[in-house]
């Protein structure tokens, strides 16, 4: 090592005396106390676009469980301090691009992140949450809930530091790289002129990776990065089709056929069935749905309303409407 140039001695001293630095017992201790468990590259659950980047993390540390569809995903990142219309952009991108069985892959921050965790689980989709600390220092704390409904079955909590490592300025470019480059592209939502996004962003090109991004207000401080993306090439995305489109990912099936869903139906009213059948595959707006099945408006949103009870139909921002069935 000595003789690798831009290698010091101090570094060479570090390797050499790890077990003095390292106490690995209780590590391993505290792995097995949390729940977790650490994956090589070598494992089959190391996700396969990460084994492509410079660079590749040589262990993770997950606390939940990556499936073989977690190998199809796309990452979403954006503001920490997000506005009413980058939370709710983000809730609506990621419940239609989960739902389309994408994994959402953020980084558990405040804000779009959080936003986007929030609309993959709503979707009842796959999400991972990449971290910039260790297991058990999750940051931040306030999002302790939303990392256990995530490791409960619907993705898992993913870090390439030791359990104990406090989150500072250099694990959190470091955690970005990691959500580059597991996903097919990245998604940016809301990022201002200096925004930690835009650098993500850039490492995602450099990784080969697509880069998308939702338009904001001319106006907005928190889209001028976001916007600058989309004049220099970035995708403009308003709708997860855009983003599908473009990919042409053949994903796995992750959603029963239209026959078997239809003989899983309880038992429903005409008008139930007429707007029930009015909704497409994709998200329907409600104006759309009450031309279709040719209903008054009133009848439509009360009709709804019965199937959204029956857990059959969900309500997306913008008064458009999903099945879940």
């Amino acid at each position: 090592l000595r003789k690798v140039e831009g290698i010091g001695n101090e570094v060479v001293d570090q390797v050499s005396n790890w077990e003095s630095i390292v106490d690995l017992p209780a590590e391993l201790m505290r792995i097995k106390e949390f729940g977790a468990k650490v994956i090589t590259q070598a494992s089959s659950e190391y996700p396969k676009p990460l084994r492509e980047i410079h660079a590749p993390p040589i262990v993770l540390y997950v606390w939940g469980e990556i499936q073989e569809r977690d190998h199809h995903a796309i990452g979403i990142i954006g503001a920490r301090r997000t506005t009413h219309y980058g939370s709710e952009s983000a809730k609506k991108l990621s419940y239609q691009l989960a739902y389309a069985g994408l994994t959402l892959i953020s980084g558990l921050a405040r804000g779009i992140d959080t936003a986007a965790h929030q609309g993959a689980l709503a979707a009842n989709g796959r999400t991972i949450g990449v971290i910039g600390s260790g297991l058990s220092k999750l940051y931040p704390p306030e999002n302790q809930a939303l990392a256990e409904k995530i490791r409960n079955g619907n993705g898992a909590i993913v870090s390439e530091f030791s359990m104990e490592i406090e989150p500072d300025r250099q694990t959190f470019p470091m955690r970005n790289r990691i959500i580059s480059g597991w996903s097919h592209g990245i998604l940016v939502i809301e990022a201002g002129a200096t925004s930690g996004a835009l650098i993500t962003a850039s490492q995602a090109l450099e990784q080969g990776r697509a880069v998308y991004a939702v338009p904001g207000h001319i106006n907005a401080p928190s889209a001028i990065g976001s916007n600058r993306l989309i004049q220099q090439g970035a995708k403009l995305v308003m709708d997860a089709n855009d983003i599908l489109e473009d990919l042409q990912i053949l994903l796995p099936e992750t959603k029963p056929s239209p026959q078997a869903a239809a003989r899983q139906l309880p038992p429903l009213s005409n008008d139930e069935r007429r707007v029930y059948d009015a909704i497409e595959a994709a998200e329907t707006l409600i104006d759309d749905i009450a031309t279709k099945c040719n209903l008054p408006s009133a009848t439509v949103s009360s009709t709804l309303l019965a199937l959204e009870l029956k857990r059959l139909v969900k309500q997306l921002p913008g008064k458009y409407f999903v099945k879940l069935a």
